[in-house]
């Protein structure tokens, strides 16, 4: 288990500091011209195939090779993630934690978050898928 988190740390190191600048070119230059709604579509693919690969790599790079390990690895980076979604909330733009949660009841903050568990998923995906090759 200890691979496991370390792999859940790493994916989501990588994966944060992609979406902290995908984030930034959303909200500064693609909101504004078309909407949070449009902008999150937009990004959502990217940030996904991202997510993918990323979590790939960590998962043959650690040798994370059982579903239980990648549950953990996926769970590790979840809540780092949202650990670090909060914090960011809070300092950057002073947002309270009912902020958050009210932001994830709007339909663009939905779809952030159905990528956020896809993301805490893709290691067990990946290594389910695995087993069947």
């Amino acid at each position: 288990m200890k691979q496991a988190a370390l792999a859940g740390l790493a994916y989501v190191s990588v994966v944060f500091a992609l979406g902290f600048l995908l984030g930034s070119v959303r909200v500064l230059l693609v909101e504004p011209a078309l909407g949070e709604f449009s902008a999150v579509l937009i990004e959502l693919p990217v940030m996904l195939l991202a997510c993918w690969l990323v979590s790939g790599f960590w998962v043959r790079r650690l040798r994370v090779s059982t579903r239980q390990a990648a549950l953990a690895m996926g769970g590790v980076a979840f809540s780092c993630l949202m650990v670090a979604e909060f914090s960011l909330g809070a300092l950057a733009f002073e947002r309270t934690m009912s902020d958050q949660l009210q932001r994830w009841m709007t339909l663009a903050g939905a779809l952030g978050l159905g990528g956020q568990i896809a993301f805490a998923l893709f290691p067990w995906i990946q290594v389910r898928r695995a087993a069947f090759n």
